[in-house]
């Protein structure tokens, strides 16, 4: 599946109004899939505080409170940037800094200010995954006018699905510039008649099962492809990434 030629940059974000949906497991691994089986240039960037992704990404990763810097100051987000143990994929750390990321974001006023940070690593990277902050933040209203694709992480119950609903409804009364949503279940279980239900109704979106492999990557602090490429989910995690670049080379 490797990727040859030149291609403009894409960010893609990984975003829902509500916690707990496998947010971080996804950008973790279809960052992966992006360095890992497309050959992209890969930044993962992550923006949420609590930092999921960076733990799992950065085994020795340094206290730098610098994350919020790149906003603030003058400072290149491209100095933050660090290798990953995977080749083509690179990570930009969140810290605790970025606890106080809405109030600056809020007193500067400046709703480009992550688009136009973006547009500096452009000849760094071929694609930008975003790990993004729960909620309908500062930094959500940055992250939808700056990303290209929007992937929303469904767990297949009624409440998640609001969740979703509420989101494009969110949207549409917003007005303005938005990214393309993509809808993906997380955490299925087929034997889970709710799950079952959600499945058949929406057979076309892509999902991810439940598994105790995903579970791993809290212990081994790695994506599932980097120790279980021939497993399920990470098959799953492959065919979502390959679905991805077919929606971007469409815009």
């Amino acid at each position: 599946m490797a990727m040859t030629g030149k291609s403009k940059m894409k960010t893609i974000a990984v975003y829902s109004l509500k916690g707990g949906v496998g947010k971080s497991t996804f950008a973790v691994n279809l960052a992966w899939a992006s360095a890992a089986l497309s050959a992209r240039r890969t930044l993962l960037w992550d923006l949420d505080p609590q930092a999921a992704a960076t733990f799992l990404l950065a085994s020795e990763a340094e206290a730098r409170d610098a994350a919020r810097a790149v906003f603030s100051r003058n400072v290149d987000p491209a100095d933050l940037c660090r290798q990953t143990a995977t080749p083509g994929l690179d990570l930009l750390a969140a810290d605790t800094s970025l606890h106080g990321l809405e109030r600056l974001l809020f007193d500067l006023g400046k709703k480009k200010r992550l688009a136009k940070l973006l547009e500096g690593l452009e000849k760094a990277y071929d694609r930008i995954i975003l790990d993004c902050p729960p909620g309908l933040t500062e930094t959500a209203e940055q992250v939808l006018y700056a990303a290209d694709l929007l992937i929303v992480p469904v767990v297949p119950s009624p409440l998640a699905r609001k969740s979703l609903d509420d989101l494009v409804t969110t949207l549409v009364r917003r007005g303005g510039k938005h990214p393309t949503i993509l809808p993906i279940f997380s955490m299925v279980d087929r034997r889970r008649k709710l799950h079952a239900h959600a499945l058949d109704t929406h057979g076309d979106w892509p999902y991810v099962s439940y598994s105790s492999i995903v579970e791993q990557m809290g212990v081994r602090r790695l994506p599932v492809g980097a120790y279980a490429q021939q497993s399920l989910p990470a098959s799953q995690f492959a065919a979502i990434w390959s679905a991805v670049e077919r929606r971007l080379s469409r815009d």
